[in-house]
């Protein structure tokens, strides 16, 4: 079975889940903070613990670093262990005004290599998020993934099934031919693959009966046989 372009994906994707909207963050800091505003929350509750926070308190580095601890705990109690990451968002704000002058976006490398090394300064930025970072603001043209993209590329049959989960990844991004699609549109691509990983493409009992990208995919053609 050949593999499909990504715009074939994409377009498969838009025709079953719509529109899906991106997250609300416009800066590198303001990424940062959506990281760590609430830990193990859901899209929803992510989303009202990040318009909680730019509510009461604001999204720049002075104004984390000058907030109540109880404010910032009103925030990240929309997740888990609330009191850590309230301290992640002060250790954020310390950082971008100790290492980037307060302005994060100004400061970050126009390398994207260098650029991820600074995002990952940050408490909770690792690989897969400060790429996404990057992709969002058009700094660097790749597929960002986290893990529902990527079983569902996989799933289609892009790249390799390795046992670490870094090496899996890049296995993947390597194999999905991007063309000459602006990040944005990446972007855009990363989240249509994530809502659909999260709702069709689940890692147990996935629904392959009703899947858009079912005729495309290996995985789908061998779960249903046609």
């Amino acid at each position: 079975m050949p593999l499909p372009s990504l715009a074939r994906i994409v377009a498969a994707l838009r025709r079953q889940h719509g529109a899906v909207r991106p997250p609300p963050p416009r800066s590198a800091f303001e990424w940062v903070l959506w990281e760590n505003c609430s830990y193990l929350a859901n899209d929803e509750k992510r989303a009202q613990a990040f318009a909680l926070l730019r509510r009461t308190v604001g999204l720049t580095p002075k104004a984390i670093h000058r907030a109540p601890m109880a404010k910032l705990l009103a925030v990240t109690r929309h997740g888990i262990v609330a009191a850590l990451f309230a301290r992640k968002l002060q250790l954020s704000a310390e950082i971008a005004l100790g290492e980037f002058d307060g302005d994060v976006d100004r400061a970050l490398s126009n390398d994207p290599a260098k650029a991820m090394r600074q995002l990952r300064r940050f408490p909770g930025v690792g690989a897969p998020s400060a790429e996404r970072m990057l992709v969002a603001s058009a700094r660097l043209r790749a597929l960002p993934m986290d893990s529902n993209a990527l079983r569902v590329l996989q799933r289609i049959g892009f790249g390799k099934s390795l046992k670490s989960y870094s090496a899996m990844y890049r296995s993947v991004q390597a194999a999905v031919p991007i063309g000459r699609m602006p990040a944005k549109s990446l972007f855009r691509a990363a989240l249509q693959l994530r809502r659909h990983g999260q709702t069709i493409c689940r890692a147990s009992s996935p629904l392959c009966g009703g899947c858009n990208l079912r005729a495309m995919c290996v995985f789908g053609s061998r779960a249903i046989p046609r």
